[in-house]
């Protein structure tokens, strides 16, 4: 009896762990790491594994911003490994802002920023390469 106990139990914690490492909202801290095109603007930003920040790839509304870091302080937040805390600039403000960033999935990231009462919140692709002019 102990022995089937034991071995339900074992079932039940291999299958809930499989579960955890299958499920498509799990997503490794690194994987902001990237390319990510803007959901309504021409607009590229790349990611690096390596860095707490974002530059602007490529802007066909404003060409002069290519090279410009509009995040920065990217650190991890909550257990989820799928939330991030940082600074984005806005651009209608010209200031950097506070933010949440979180991975929708692999290929979906959403930054929602606050100023006082209000909130935007604006979602990224990611694609494989900025494409050529």
């Amino acid at each position: 009896m102990t022995s089937v106990l034991k071995t339900g139990v074992v079932a039940r914690v291999v299958s809930a762990s499989l579960l955890f490492l299958v499920s498509p909202t799990m997503v490794a801290a690194g994987d902001l790491a990237g390319i990510w095109q803007h959901e309504s603007e021409p607009v590229w930003i790349q990611i690096e594994a390596d860095e707490t920040v974002g530059r602007v790839q490529r802007n066909d509304n404003k060409p002069e911003a290519v090279g410009f870091e509009m995040i920065r302080n990217l650190a991890q937040s909550g257990n989820d490994n799928a939330t991030w805390t940082g600074q984005v600039y806005a651009a209608k403000l010209g200031e950097f802002k506070s933010a949440e960033i979180e991975l929708i999935d692999e290929d979906v990231m959403r930054f929602k920023v606050k100023v006082g009462f209000m909130s935007r919140t604006v979602e990224w692709q990611r694609v494989d390469v900025v494409p050529a002019d």
